[in-house]
């Protein structure tokens, strides 16, 4: 059973589609999970893979498109600003709370990716979140901080540069998430698998999505260089944790952000490393998912 939703976020709404069993009656009361989805996506890709699961496995998911991204509101477009995905988790279990047969002290969280740094750093805050379940978690601040030639300092200099630019031209600068095809790919001479693979996901008609835009507001990169998903975990993330990972170790970082949680964490309960799955495998190959839900549903039962 399907709900759309739209999720009131100050002066603008969330679309998110809520995931419910098939059996859900209103006046039960469900543990429930929001989704938190990788860059880039949106609500009807990887997040409709894992919510879809998890409630025909009788638990409540809401999965959303981020403020400035796919169908939700907010200007200016393709806006990737982390602190801001972390309030649109907390907008969203709001709306769960209210939600007629979702109990509202039985709600975890769900991060993929991107997404998984993402929920991290909101439930360190935010405790009405009671578990939290990752997936090939990924700290964007390490990561974009990584992928600098000349440094972090180097790139929010030439960022600032960027934006004086922007101010009196008026326009702003968009940039590519991936290569829009493997031939751009190529030519730009990034052949590695993980590279190949998420192009395969995100830009052809295996996971491609008309609202995903491949296009990230260059000017948020400013805010994911001096951001860690994973401050003062160590001392806020009571909660119970959940980090499932791909075996296939390759550039995303996202085994190495994993075990680096799995270590921070004060209540870590469960690791699973999935053999032969690489981390975009992780999105949609049914055989690495559904290991993947199994695993996060027993979590779930237990901890919500």
């Amino acid at each position: 059973m399907l709900q759309h939703l739209m999720i009131r976020r100050g002066p603008i709404e969330l679309a998110a589609d809520l995931h419910l069993p098939d059996d859900f009656d209103s006046a039960a009361r469900l543990r429930a999970v929001v989704l938190s989805t990788p860059g880039s996506s949106v609500k009807e890709q990887i997040g409709a893979n894992y919510a879809s699961r998890l409630a025909a496995r009788g638990i409540a998911a809401l999965v959303f498109d981020p403020a400035h991204q796919g169908r939700s509101g907010g200007e200016p477009r393709d806006l990737e600003d982390p602190y801001r995905r972390g309030e649109d988790i907390s907008y969203a279990v709001d709306a769960l709370t209210t939600t007629p047969g979702i109990d509202p002290r039985r709600i975890g969280v769900l991060g993929i990716c991107a997404g998984g740094g993402y929920a991290v750093h909101t439930a360190r805050t935010d405790h009405r979140i009671k578990a939290v379940g990752t997936v090939v978690p990924a700290n964007m601040g390490t990561s974009f901080r990584g992928f600098q030639p000349d440094g972090p300092a180097a790139a929010l200099d030439a960022l600032a540069d960027a934006r004086i630019e922007e101010a009196r031209s008026g326009e702003m600068t968009r940039v590519n998430w991936l290569p829009d095809t493997l031939k751009d790919a190529t030519a730009a001479g990034l052949t590695d698998i993980d590279t190949t693979q998420a192009i395969t996901y995100y830009r052809t008609g295996r996971g491609g999505n008309e609202h995903s835009t491949n296009r990230r507001l260059s000017r948020g990169d400013s805010l994911l260089l001096g951001y860690d998903a994973f401050h003062l975990v160590d001392q806020l993330l009571t909660q119970p944790l959940q980090v499932i990972l791909a075996g296939r170790i390759g550039n995303t970082g996202s085994y190495d952000a994993g075990m680096q949680l799995w270590k921070l964490a004060p209540n870590p309960v469960d690791l699973m490393v999935i053999d032969g799955a690489g981390h975009y495998e992780m999105y949609d190959e049914p055989a690495y998912v559904d290991a993947a839900v199994e695993r996060l549903t027993d979590f779930y039962v237990d901890n919500l």
